[in-house]
C-alpha cells in the first residue's frame, strides 16, 4: 500500500520547474510524436529497474511515480493533466529508478525514446521545459537518496569513499549507511 502524500515536496517556484504543467498547444505538439493510450487504475506503465524507453504526458486522470523497496512502496509524485513523467535516465536509456503507474482511469500520450529525442532536438521551447524538469527531478532523487543503490561502509575507508564519489559524479542516487555510526548494522554484518 502507498501513502498518498508525495515524498518530494519542494518550494512552490522550484516545484513548478520540477513538475511543470504544459499548455494544450504544447501537449498537442508532443502528441504529434506519440500516440494516445487509455490507462486503468493500477496499470503499470513502466517497471522500476527496466530500461526507460517511453515518455508519458497525462491528458486525463493521474499517474503515480512509485519507489519500490522490498514489499513497501513510496509515493514520489502524482502527475495530472498537462504533466509528464520522466527524468534524465529516459534520455540516456538507463534503467528507471521508479515505477510509473496509473493512479486513476484516464489517458496519456505515450512517446517512445527515439521520438522523444527527436522532439527535444527540434522543439527548443519544449526541450527547455523537459530538460529542466528531467535534471531537477534527478537532483531531487539524489538529494533524497531515492536510488536503487545502498552503500554500506565506513567514512574512513578509501573504497567506500571511491564508491560514493563515483555515484555522485555520475548523478546516481544512493543511500549510505556509515558503519562507524550504526554499530548494530556493523554487528549484523560481522555475524554473516
Amino acid at each position: 500500500m502507498t501513502d498518498k502524500t508525495p515524498i518530494i515536496q519542494s518550494a512552490k517556484a522550484r516545484a513548478e520547474e520540477i513538475v511543470p504543467t504544459l499548455t494544450e498547444a504544447q501537449v498537442a505538439r508532443i502528441a504529434a510524436y506519440g500516440r494516445a493510450r487509455r490507462v486503468q487504475p493500477g496499470e503499470v506503465l513502466v517497471e522500476a529497474g527496466m530500461p526507460t524507453a517511453r515518455f508519458f504526458v497525462v491528458t486525463e486522470g493521474q499517474i503515480e511515480i512509485i519507489r519500490l523497496s522490498g514489499a513497501t512502496e513510496e509515493l514520489i509524485a502524482v502527475y495530472g493533466p498537462g504533466m509528464f513523467a520522466g527524468e534524465v535516465s529516459l534520455l540516456s536509456g538507463r534503467r528507471g529508478l521508479t515505477q510509473i503507474r496509473a493512479g486513476e482511469a484516464g489517458e496519456v500520450i505515450e512517446v517512445d525514446r527515439e521520438h522523444l529525442l527527436t522532439l527535444v532536438q527540434t522543439d527548443s521551447e519544449l526541450s527547455d521545459i523537459l530538460m529542466r524538469a528531467f535534471i531537477l527531478r534527478r537532483v531531487e532523487l539524489v538529494a533524497h537518496g531515492l536510488g536503487d543503490v545502498a552503500v554500506i561502509g565506513s567514512s574512513h575507508c578509501a573504497g567506500t569513499l571511491r564508491v560514493k564519489e563515483f555515484l555522485t559524479r555520475n548523478g546516481h542516487p544512493y543511500s549510505y549507511i556509515d558503519l562507524d555510526r550504526c554499530p548494530s548494522v556493523a554487528a549484523r554484518m560481522k555475524g554473516r
